[in-house]
Formats: C-alpha cells, sequence, structure tokens
C-alpha cells in the first residue's frame, strides 16, 4: 500500500499543501492514505507523522513530496527511515533533492546509505571538535593516547564512495583526513572491505 505524509511549515494558513497533496495523489497515494501536519519540522509532536508511521505495515512504502518533510534534521531523519527500513517499510521522495532516494530499490538503498554515513560523520566531526575544545582548555603538558584516524562512519563513506568511478581517491582522503595508506587499509579500490575495516566495524 502507499501512504502519503505532506507538512506545511507555518499554521496561519499561509502556506498550502496543495502541491504537496497533487504529487502525492499523481504517485498514486489515495485520498484516504494522506496524513498532514501543520508543524514546524523542528518539532517532535507532530501527531500526523506519528499516525502515518503507526498506520504503516509490512511491505508498505511512505511517500513524500520532499525529503524535508518528513525530518527535522539529517540525524533524524537517518533514524525514521532506519525505523521503518527494520519493519520492511519503503521510502520514496518525490521531488527536490532527495528525489533520487527510493528505498524500494538497490540504487535508492545506495543513496540514503551515502546520507546515513554523512550524518555519522557529522556527529563524530561534531563530537571531535568538542574533544579538540576541552583538550584545549587543559593543561599543555598532559600527554594522552593516539586517536585513531579510521572510524566506523568513514569507512562507510569510504566503501560508498569507492564504488563510483568518479571518485577521487587524493580529494577523499583529503577530506577525511587520512592517508591513501589507511584508507587501503580499510577498504579495497572496489569499495570492499579489508581486515581492518571489518575489525572497526566488528565484522571480524
Amino acid at each position: 500500500m502507499l501512504i502519503g505524509y505532506m507538512r506545511v511549515s507555518k499554521t496561519d494558513g499561509s502556506q498550502s499543501t496543495s502541491l504537496q497533496h497533487d504529487a502525492l495523489i499523481d504517485a498514486g497515494v489515495t485520498q484516504e492514505q494522506i496524513y498532514e501536519d501543520k508543524a514546524s519540522g523542528k518539532h517532535d509532536d507532530r501527531p500526523g507523522l506519528a499516525a502515518c508511521l503507526k498506520a504503516l505495515r509490512e511491505g508498505d512504502t511512505l511517500i513524500v513530496w520532499k525529503l524535508d518533510r518528513l525530518g527535522r534534521n539529517l540525524h533524524h531523519l537517518v533514524n525514521t527511515v532506519h525505523d521503518l527500513t527494520g519493519r520492511g517499510i519503503g521510502l520514496k521522495v518525490l521531488t527536490g533533492h532527495g528525489a533520487s532516494i527510493d528505498t524500494t530499490s538497490a540504487s535508492g538503498k545506495l543513496v540514503f546509505g551515502i546520507f546515513a554515513a554523512l550524518a555519522e560523520f557529522e556527529r563524530e566531526l561534531i563530537s571531535e571538535r568538542t574533544r579538540a575544545g576541552l583538550a584545549s582548555a587543559r593543561a599543555r603538558g598532559r600527554k594522552g593516547g593516539r586517536p585513531f584516524k579510521m572510524t566506523p562512519a568513514k569507512v562507510r563513506l569510504v566503501m560508498a564512495a569507492m564504488g563510483h568511478k568518479e571518485t577521487n581517491v587524493s580529494s577523499l582522503c583529503k577530506e577525511l583526513g587520512v592517508t591513501r595508506q589507511t584508507l587501503y587499509r580499510h577498504v579495497s579500490p572496489k569499495g570492499e572491505l579489508r581486515p581492518d575495516g571489518e575489525k572497526l566495524l566488528g565484522k571480524s
């Protein structure tokens, strides 16, 4: 079954769901299976989304007009879709930057997998910056262990990126702050896990 969800950001009626509604209908969602909220995406209390997620069953597909209609932020979005995937429910985005996401297809799963890796990478960057800020406030004479250059999020991101021929390995290494040697110790040129990568992800 196809189930649609739409949201506008204001409750004063200045924004309309007409465009989203028409797109969902064109995608095959029936009027009875469309859920709606009129609230900011930053708010957790979205009764329409809560009812929508509760109504979904295994084998159903949730359809949204744009990706930002569903999640408050990338982290929330990733968690929501992971929950749907675990329940055997697909997600399809009709337009916008997330239009290539269709978790019922192999290519769509790959795209969302990259999004998930980026979200985890973003969280780790924030954590690293926080640790760096705390360290700079401490006495300079304090010694600590050498931080790991490669993290689980980076490994997943490299696996996804190395699967594309157009990936520039030098640029990827620079972006992640690792050397080629470190990268290839964890992931092969074809994006396959190597022993160090398997160990980091707990697969060994």
